[in-house]
């Protein structure tokens, strides 16, 4: 019999990618399988991955010709809308300049296989016989008579290891089978996923986003983005295209009737977003389930004997209104779990009891005290208040302070008044402000 690899990951996104990486630097022998064709080939999303735990991985990424990712993050803007209007945030600073940079806009396929690329050559700089399998599909984590995990079944053949990483994404059909994640996820806890990439000369990008160099922007949109359904709006420019989509809650779509798709045409067409998007080609569509950031949806645990579970399968995503994070989360998650898996090597010991240390270590993180700590951010953002009444008193307010019209004009705190009267009770304002300032 072969002799079992130290640890088999499964899943080649950030997660995966971030764990096999580490394990290579390490010189810990691994065996990485992906379903797709290559890593990335099924990954159709796309954003900003925030952090600086590329740097780690990839020292110097910044400098190498045609890396795998699109834009730095130099300018964010945060958008209320209202049927016919919008009223906007704007940040932007020369110190997103910095290397390594805080955030990068990614497309996924084209970056997830970047980085396979890079841990192929830190395996064969190790000299280790670890493998990246893609075309591979895990039929079910094998454990032995303890219910200790010994390893994968995929086409018929078992493949042993000391540990296993699943790292499947948020469909995790083996941390279920494994009996750590519930069958049933309640909708509350889980949102849809509609992006589309639209391709542009890159010139008139640059120009129309005022982008120079590599650097880009991000917009998130809170308000008619989703025509009532609870949820928001993104778009994040590459290098010759924008991603541009809605995370819309599950059971609010659900119980509206209505399709992802006409949600998304419906916010490419409101005015504001329609003159962003003039003369683009949709070149990709694609919808899929997503975390939205509700600790309640994690697994009931996220380490077992011999096993551990990292990234969105591990319910690590958050959207807490300043940015949606779970590239990062699945990276430094990843990391950590490699990191634990090469700790349980060198001392002999694959326990649950053990490899609890994973979870130590990501409640030590940025990653849980986030996700903890904006918890009512996240619930925040479910209040039809958010994304209903904020907006439209924002964009009333600005319909009236931004009109020069030869009448005598009211005093702003006059008009945010009465625009107030007409939408929210004071004391309802206050308590959402109170709210607010303490979750944020």
């Amino acid at each position: 019999m072969d002799e079992p690899f130290d640890c088999i990951i499964v899943g080649g996104g950030v997660a995966g990618l971030g764990a096999a990486m580490t394990l290579a630097r390490a010189g810990a022998r691994f065996l990485l399988v992906e379903r797709g064709e290559w890593s990335g080939a099924k990954n159709v999303s796309g954003g900003v991955l925030w952090g600086r735990d590329l740097a780690d991985l990839v020292p110097g990424y910044w400098e190498e010709e045609g890396a795998g990712w699109e834009r730095y993050v130099r300018h964010r803007r945060l958008t209320l809308m209202d049927a016919g209007a919008a009223t906007s945030v704007d940040f932007k600073s020369d110190h997103f300049d910095e290397t390594p940079y805080s955030g990068l806009m990614v497309l996924r396929s084209r970056f997830d296989a970047w980085l396979a690329g890079k841990v192929q050559e830190a395996v064969d700089a190790s000299g280790t016989d670890s493998l990246l399998g893609t075309d591979v599909l895990v039929e079910e984590v094998v454990r032995d008579g303890a219910g200790r995990a010994t390893g994968i079944r995929a086409g018929g053949d078992e493949f042993l290891a000391n540990s296993v990483i699943l790292a499947e994404g948020v469909n995790n059909l083996l941390t279920r089978q494994v009996g750590l994640q519930s069958e049933y996820v309640p909708a509350d806890y889980v949102g849809v996923g509609v992006k589309e990439v639209i391709r542009f000369d890159r010139s008139v990008l640059e120009d129309r986003f005022q982008l120079s160099g590599r650097a880009g922007m991000t917009n998130e949109f809170v308000g008619s983005a989703t025509a009532g359904v609870e949820g928001g709006g993104f778009l994040y420019t590459n290098m010759d295209s924008v991603s541009v989509g809605l995370v819309i809650g599950m059971k609010s779509l659900r119980d509206s009737g209505r399709k992802p798709y006409d949600l998304l045409n419906e916010f490419k067409a409101h005015p504001v977003v329609a003159d962003m998007l003039r003369g683009g080609e949709v070149e990709e569509y694609s919808a899929k389930v997503v975390s939205t950031g509700d600790i309640r949806g994690m697994p009931r645990e996220i380490y077992a004997d011999g096993l551990l579970v990292a990234g969105e399968a591990a319910g690590l995503v958050l959207n807490a209104g300043r940015a949606i994070q779970g590239m990062d989360f699945a990276m430094r998650s990843g990391i950590l779990a490699a990191q634990t898996v090469l700790e349980a090597r060198a001392a002999g010991d694959y326990s649950a009891a053990f490899l609890k240390n994973y979870r130590t270590a990501l409640e030590n993180s940025y990653v849980m005290k986030d996700l903890r700590g904006f918890q009512n951010a996240v619930h925040l953002l479910h209040s039809p208040a958010l994304f209903e009444q904020v907006p439209r008193m924002v964009c009333d307010f600005g319909r009236e302070f931004f009109t020069v019209d030869n009448r005598p004009a009211r005093k702003a705190f006059q008009i945010l008044r009465d625009v107030r009267k007409q939408h929210m009770g004071l004391w309802d304002l206050v308590k959402l402000g109170s709210q607010a300032g303490r979750a944020m």
